[in-house]
């Protein structure tokens, strides 16, 4: 996954913040990662590119969510309660 610089991440940090006390349901969540690559595409264009770059940046942010979150959550519970 590509990361971006401190710089870059406090043009997104502080919006994020306001959303994500927002944000209360999974179709909420849903919805807003949609919109978000909907407003994307509107602003860059629908092109091959542009809908590729999205669908691309929600796989590769659903991989990144299980490798840094949700395995070592994982992880965690087996320690505890052993393996299956």
């Amino acid at each position: 996954m590509p990361y971006i610089t401190p710089e870059r991440r406090a043009a997104f940090d502080a919006q994020l913040r306001a959303l994500a006390a927002e944000v209360g349901t999974q179709g909420e969540m849903n919805y807003c990662i949609y919109k978000l690559a909907t407003l994307v595409i509107e602003r860059a264009g629908e092109s091959y590119d542009t809908l590729s770059m999205c669908s691309s940046a929600m796989e590769h942010a659903k991989l990144e969510w299980y490798r840094q979150r949700l395995a070592p959550y994982e992880d965690r519970k087996i320690k505890e309660n052993g393996p299956i």
